[in-house]
């Protein structure tokens, strides 16, 4: 449950890139046969109807082009309010064909519900198009259906698009045509996605990255962007997704302020459910040897580079190795043994502060660098 649901707010439901799309669709073939209605009702893939304002349409012989505004009501969606153009063309030969127009990607690799070299339209959204075409055109008429969503190639980079292999834009999406606000499980469900694209690509060891930190070390590394699956602050559910498509090493690459969590049996990182990086961190430091006046000043830091220039300055640079040393343990331990997890803590700049024993065996063995 989110903040606002909590509160007793009640969220507005919006709707898909898919519903969009959809409305767009119907609205530009009735263009094409005369009639520009202000709003449009289509069929989800459930046969709910869904209701939405058309913003443009025109139509020119026998090719339609309608514009409907992208509504996510209260989820915080980067395509709120993005134009989505849908161009209609009637053709003599049955069928439909979809078509990637500007700011649609396409599927580039194996693993996804789209075929690769196909546009980025889910089953989704194109059971929704079906039933626009077999109410509207079948059989006398084929058509060509180009979506376009002219920010596209932009917003994309803000998604997990590029991860995905879905290239030139962002995918159009939508199991129900309603979009709901986003809950903590709806954000997991979407990370999901990476762990059979990579399973797909024939790589056999996953590199799960909690931010862009840990991104940039693998590349470093020479790890191959391709095995780099992110995991946000929900390291444990991805480790449990890759055990459960069968992946039997995983490499954990991130900054220190993550992965100390994991060291402390944190495997949801989000700093409102778990934040013991001081108290591990100073618990190491006395391991060490350090005296109660480190240990506090430690303690009385905020941020783990704070706290990394005391144990610097002190000379217990040793601490690092066994944190991952921990983390390995523990993250192995989460997933029942079910496969080897090294660990790798990286510094803002990608460098490398600490590599975990397994780690080395799994660089090793995949003769990826450590440096």
């Amino acid at each position: 449950m989110n903040t606002e649901e909590m509160m007793g707010k009640v969220l507005r439901e919006g709707y898909t890139t898919g519903a969009t799309a959809t409305v767009a669709m119907k609205a530009a073939i009735l263009a094409i046969k005369g009639e520009f209605p202000k709003q449009v009702t289509v069929l989800s893939p459930q046969r709910t109807e869904i209701t939405l304002p058309v913003q443009s349409a025109s139509a020119e012989n026998n090719i339609g082009t309608a514009t409907v505004l992208k509504d996510a009501g209260d989820d915080l969606d980067c395509t709120n309010g993005t134009p989505i153009v849908v161009t209609v063309e009637l053709t003599d030969k049955s069928g439909m064909e979809l078509r990637a127009g500007k700011g649609v990607g396409t599927v580039t690799r194996p693993g996804l519900q789209v075929q690769v070299g196909r546009p980025a339209i889910n089953p989704g959204p194109q059971i929704m198009l079906r039933y626009v075409y077999e109410e509207l055109i079948a059989p006398a008429h084929g058509c060509i259906v180009t979506i376009s969503i002219p920010k596209g190639e932009e917003l994309a980079k803000q998604t997990l698009n590029p991860a995905l292999g879905v290239v030139g834009g962002i995918s159009v999406l939508g199991t129900t045509g309603i979009v709901k606000p986003m809950s903590e499980d709806a954000y997991k469900r979407s990370l999901a996605p990476q762990v059979p694209v990579v399973w797909a690509s024939g790589i056999r060891t996953a590199t799960l990255c909690p931010g862009r930190i840990g991104e940039h070390a693998a590349q470093i590394m020479g790890i191959p962007k391709e095995s780099i699956i992110e995991t946000s602050n929900y390291i444990g559910y991805m480790m449990e997704q890759c055990v459960a498509k069968g992946f039997e090493k995983m490499l954990l690459i991130g900054h220190m302020g993550k992965l100390v969590k994991v060291a402390s049996g944190s495997f949801h990182t989000y700093n409102r459910n778990s934040d013991g990086r001081m108290e591990t961190m100073a618990a190491y430091a006395a391991m060490n040897g350090a005296a109660p006046a480190i240990v506090r000043e430690i303690m009385e830091c905020n941020t783990t580079d704070g706290a990394a220039l005391i144990i610097a300055r002190e000379g217990y640079d040793m601490i690092y190795g066994q944190m991952a040393e921990r983390a390995q343990v523990r993250a192995e331990r989460y997933i029942f043994g079910k496969a080897r997890v090294g660990i790798v803590f990286a510094g803002l700049d990608g460098t490398v502060q600490a590599v975990s024993s397994r780690a080395k065996e799994i660089l090793e063995e995949e003769k990826w660098n450590i440096h």
